[in-house]
């Protein structure tokens, strides 16, 4: 492995193991068909004054080689300090709505479940900035709605309770607020892929595309960041929030918990479809 021979490997889950190597360097491995479009996102979100990320140190097949971050407890300092960093992110933005890292497939992956990066429909840059149903076009269609089908079809969604998302997904150029133009987005931004360490707020395992960056925001709020108000602060003092933002975090929310209903089943299903009626409330 990076030709260098193995002292020692403990398994992480998910198909991971951090690998302590004979050259004394620690590393973390994972295997399986999701780490092609992990490498392209972590060297996509790598921006000048964005959060850190893992090294690539190779990606081979189904094999991704990254550097290891020691972790440490969260800060309400580390946390402000992750909010500009991920304005930083944001920033430096897509090409479209939807499109993926430059050269990689545009078949993804959020967690496990498969995900489609193509710059369609609504996916092209904002002609202008009063096109507010660019990115809310794309999002019904590309991001909530083929969950929507799986987890009906599945038996994991009610005829009634799949109507309320297809009212939001009707109804989203009224929900969307003031139009974006498309963010860089690390796209599965759960606490969990937050690692802090002792020089601050790393970010692993992206689903990285173009996008909201209300969308990174909302996610972040789903299962709960530490110091999340300090981070917040930090990403509306360096990149101020459009008004009503806190207003729409549902509405981001609700392909995330699509992709949890698709995952894991019937759970999931009460949480999203009260975020489709929470967002139904914007109208």
């Amino acid at each position: 492995m990076l030709g260098v021979a193995v002292r020692r490997a403990d398994a992480l889950g998910g198909g991971a193991a951090r690998v302590v190597l004979a050259d004394g360097r620690t590393v973390v491995v994972k295997e399986g068909p999701t780490v092609r479009a992990e490498a392209a996102g972590l060297r996509w979100l790598a921006v000048p004054g964005g959060p850190p990320l893992p090294e690539v140190l190779n990606a081979d097949g189904d094999r991704l080689v990254a550097g290891f971050v020691l972790p440490a407890g969260p800060s309400a300092a580390a946390a402000e300090q992750l909010g500009r960093r991920l304005a930083v992110m944001h920033a430096a933005g897509a090409p479209a709505f939807g499109a993926g890292p430059p050269g990689a497939s545009p078949d993804a992956w959020i967690g496990r479940a498969p995900m489609r990066n193509v710059a369609e429909p609504g996916g092209a840059p904002l002609p202008d900035r009063s096109d507010r149903s660019a990115w809310a076009r794309w999002y019904a269609a590309d991001r909530v709605e083929p969950y929507l089908r799986t987890a009906r079809d599945a038996g994991d969604l009610t005829r009634g309770e799949a109507a309320v998302v297809e009212r939001v997904c009707a109804t989203l150029p009224a929900l969307a607020g003031p139009p974006e133009p498309p963010a860089r987005l690390h796209g599965d931004l759960w606490s969990g892929n937050v690692l802090w360490s002792a020089d601050g707020a790393w970010l692993i395992d992206p689903a990285a595309h173009g996008g909201h960056r209300e969308t990174d925001l909302a996610m972040l709020a789903l299962f709960g960041c530490p110091h999340l108000d300090a981070l917040l602060a930090g990403y509306d003092d360096a990149a101020p929030l459009a008004p009503g933002w806190r207003e729409r975090v549902a509405l981001h929310q609700l392909f995330p918990l699509l992709v949890h209903v698709v995952l894991f089943g019937r759970g999931y299903a009460g949480q999203a479809v009260a975020a489709a009626r929470a967002a139904l409330r914007l109208a």
